[in-house]
């Protein structure tokens, strides 16, 4: 395949993700509303490392995460 370095290493990153397992984490936003998260399974392991700190569950650290202000 005749493409830059970073395409190709673009379109490797997709495929890789594509065959991960990928799991779904529903909460609730900041304004009540249903989210389902899409997680691969690193973001899973971290995901749930960050919620057993701070002894939550995933969702509550994902809904506590909505409130984070967007860095500019």
């Amino acid at each position: 395949m005749e493409l830059p370095d970073d395409e190709q290493s673009f379109l490797r990153d997709l495929v890789k993700i594509s065959r991960q397992k990928i799991h779904l984490v529903k909460w609730a936003d900041r304004d009540g509303s249903d989210r389902q998260t899409m997680l691969t399974q690193a973001e899973v392991v971290r995901l749930n490392t960050i919620a057993a700190k701070l002894k939550i569950s995933k969702t509550e650290a994902l809904r506590q995460a909505a409130h984070i202000p967007v860095a500019k």
